[in-house]
């Protein structure tokens, strides 16, 4: 899906997504001391780096869907916390280096080719001593869980990830997780998601 495409689901209902942030980006990084700047790669609809602002970081929100940028900045507004949104395409997106204490990259998925630049230039993006987190649906949740995308070229796992991040960061924790999700029948069912989290070198 190209930017438009974002824009035209974005723009179909209030949230696309809830407005509480990740329970893995939450657990993952409520302890965690805000050290000046942070940025949400993909941020979507906002509820990360909302959530991050309302813990004291400040947050630079990135994506290329002006529609979800919109209502993040919203969301901010509602929640009475700074929010600096930045409308780009992440592949081509010049990151500036060595300027966030977190780097916060939540259920995006590309080409794996695409992705790992990505991934390299969050890492670049992140100053010695930062936090690297990501969370995605994980290689394994096409034959094992339930819901996220289906087409394997978009998929990875929690070592691919570490391997694209092991040059810049020590890896604390790369491992798959699960979650609760509901179907569209209201039956419970488990999603297998992906977390990588690293410390800047």
């Amino acid at each position: 899906m190209d930017a438009e495409d974002w824009d035209a689901r974005y723009r179909g209902r209030e949230l696309v997504w809830t407005a509480r942030p990740n329970r893995f980006v939450e657990e993952e990084l409520a302890g965690l001391p805000p050290a000046g700047r942070a940025v949400d790669l993909a941020a979507g609809e906002g509820r990360n780096a909302v959530w991050l602002a309302g813990q004291g970081w400040e947050v630079d929100a990135v994506d290329f869907s002006a529609v979800a940028l919109d209502k993040a900045a919203r969301l901010a507004a509602e929640r009475g916390v700074p929010l600096r949104t930045v409308r780009a395409d992440l592949t081509t997106w010049p990151a500036p280096e060595a300027t966030y204490g977190l780097a916060l990259i939540a259920y995006l998925h590309l080409p794996w080719e695409r992705m790992a630049g990505v991934l390299r230039q969050a890492a670049q993006a992140v100053a010695e001593g930062g936090t690297l987190l990501l969370v995605g649906h994980d290689a394994a949740n096409r034959e094992h869980g339930h819901g996220g995308p289906q087409d394997p070229r978009v998929l990875y796992t929690a070592e691919q990830v570490a391997d694209v991040w092991r040059p810049y960061a020590d890896i604390l924790r790369a491992e798959p997780v699960t979650r609760a999700v509901t179907d569209a029948d209201g039956e419970r069912r488990t999603a297998v998601d992906t977390l990588v989290r690293a410390v800047r070198r």
